[in-house]
C-alpha cells in the first residue's frame, strides 16, 4: 500500500506558518489541524452597505471557535517544556479548545469556568474531552485570577491569552487574509472580548507590512456589549452581563495591548445592546448564511452602524472575523425577537397540507397534490 500523500492538506497554522513562530525542526507540534478557515464574501452584507464585505468564518477550527489557533501554540510550548497540566479561565470556548488539545499532547486540562454562566455546548465540549472542570462561584474575571495564582505556585502552565503563545497563533487569521485578499483589507471587525484577539490581528498584519506581503494597515474596529463594555466605557466592569457569553468579561487581559494596536491602526470601540447583537445573530444566519454564537455576530452589528453613520466609505474592503460556531449556544437561533420560543409547524402526513403550509399554492394542472412522479403531472420545482 502506497504512502498516505499530505502533499495538499492543510497541515495546522505551525506547521503552515513555522518560519513566522516561535518553533524548531524538534518543536513537539500539537495539532488538530486548525487554521486554514474559510474568507466568505458576504454578498448581502455588501448589498446594504455598499463596501466588499468577507467574513472569517473561524467557527470552522476543529472545536469550533477561533481559541485553536492559539491553542496549537500554547500546548505545544507547554509540551516543549515539559508540562503535565494546563489551565486556563475560560468563558466556555478556551476551556473547549484547551482540553481538547491537552487531551492531544496526553496531557491533563484544568479549567476554570463561572458557575452557571458557560453555554452548554462549550460546557459539554469541556467534558468530553475529559478537562478536569470547576465552576466558581465568580464570574471570568476571579477565575483568571485563580488561574494565574496557580500557575506562580503550582507545576502548572497557562493557557489564557496573558500567554503570548496564544497571541502568537492567533495572529496566523491575518495571514490567512492576506493570502486571500492578496493585501490586507482596508478595515477589521472583530468581537471584543479579553481582547487578546484583537491584538493578534494587528501583530499578523504589522508583520505582513514588515514583510511586503501587505501595503496597509487595517484600520481594527472592535466591539463590546453594553453590559460587559469595559474597554468601551474606560473602567473595570465588576458584575458583567449579557447574552454574548464569549465577550462576557468585565477585566480584559489584553486591554492595554488592544489599546495600543487601536491607536496603531486609527481603529475604534464601540458596543451594543444585547437586541442589536441578536438582530446581527440573525442576518448572518437568515441572509448570509453563516451561523455564529452571539458574541461573533456583533461585528456585523457593528459593520451596519459604522457604515451608516458614513464611517465605512462605499467600495471599502472589510473583513469581520466571526470566532465561534453557532452550535456553541444554539438557544439563540430558536428565539424570536420578543422573547417566545420558535417551533415547527405540524402537518399531517398529506402532501396537500404540507404544501399548503408551505405557501405553493394549488397543484399543477393536470395533475393533483398527491400525484407521484408517474401520474403525468408537471414537477412545479422542475424546468418546463
Amino acid at each position: 500500500m502506497s504512502e498516505l500523500s499530505t502533499s495538499r492538506q492543510w497541515r495546522g497554522v505551525i506547521r503552515e506558518y513555522a518560519d513566522r513562530l516561535d518553533v524548531t525542526e524538534s518543536t513537539p507540534v500539537v495539532t488538530l489541524g486548525e487554521g486554514g478557515t474559510p474568507l466568505i464574501e458576504a454578498h448581502p452584507l455588501s448589498e446594504r452597505t455598499g463596501a466588499r464585505v468577507w467574513i472569517k468564518v473561524e467557527g470552522m477550527n476543529p472545536t469550533g471557535s477561533f481559541k485553536d489557533r492559539g491553542m496549537t501554540m500554547a500546548v505545544t510550548k507547554a509540551v516543549e517544556r515539559g508540562a503535565k497540566v494546563v489551565v486556563c479561565a475560560s468563558t466556555g470556548n478556551t476551556s473547549a479548545s484547551a482540553a481538547a488539545y491537552a487531551t492531544r499532547a496526553g496531557i491533563t486540562a484544568a479549567v476554570l469556568v463561572p458557575e452557571g454562566k458557560i453555554a452548554i455546548g462549550k460546557l459539554s465540549q469541556a467534558i468530553a474531552h475529559n478537562a478536569r472542570l470547576l465552576q466558581v462561584q465568580g464570574n471570568f474575571d476571579d477565575c483568571l485570577d485563580i488561574a494565574r495564582e496557580l500557575a506562580a505556585n503550582y507545576p502548572v502552565h497557562l493557557v489564557n491569552s496573558v500567554n503570548n503563545d496564544r497571541i502568537e497563533g492567533q495572529k496566523t487569521a491575518a495571514f490567512e487574509v492576506v493570502e486571500v485578499l492578496g493585501d490586507a483589507p482596508d478595515y477589521h471587525l472583530l468581537p471584543l472580548g479579553n481582547a487578546g484577539n484583537y491584538t493578534a490581528y494587528h501583530r499578523g498584519y504589522r508583520e505582513e507590512i514588515t514583510r511586503n506581503a501587505a501595503t496597509r494597515l487595517p484600520r481594527m474596529f472592535g466591539f463590546q456589549a453594553e453590559g460587559s463594555a469595559p474597554i468601551v466605557r474606560g473602567h473595570v466592569v465588576t458584575d458583567p452581563e449579557t447574552i454574548a457569553s464569549a465577550i462576557r468579561i468585565g477585566n480584559p487581559a489584553s486591554w492595554e495591548l488592544a489599546l495600543v494596536a487601536r491607536d496603531d491602526s486609527d481603529g475604534y470601540f464601540g458596543m451594543f445592546s444585547d437586541a442589536k447583537i441578536l438582530e446581527a445573530h440573525r442576518i448572518l444566519s437568515a441572509d448570509v448564511g453563516i451561523f455564529v454564537e452571539p458574541a461573533s455576530a456583533i461585528g456585523v452589528a457593528g459593520l451596519l452602524e459604522r457604515a451608516e453613520a458614513g464611517m465605512i466609505p462605499k467600495g471599502s474592503t472589510v473583513v469581520i472575523t466571526v470566532t465561534g460556531h453557532g452550535l456553541k449556544d444554539p438557544q439563540w437561533a430558536v428565539r424570536r425577537p420578543d422573547g417566545s420560543d420558535v417551533t415547527p409547524t405540524v402537518v399531517p402526513v398529506d402532501a396537500a397540507e404540507v404544501a399548503e403550509a408551505l405557501g405553493l399554492g394549488a397543484a399543477a394542472a393536470g395533475g393533483s397534490a398527491s400525484a407521484g412522479p408517474s401520474s403525468g403531472g408537471t414537477d412545479p420545482a422542475s424546468p418546463a
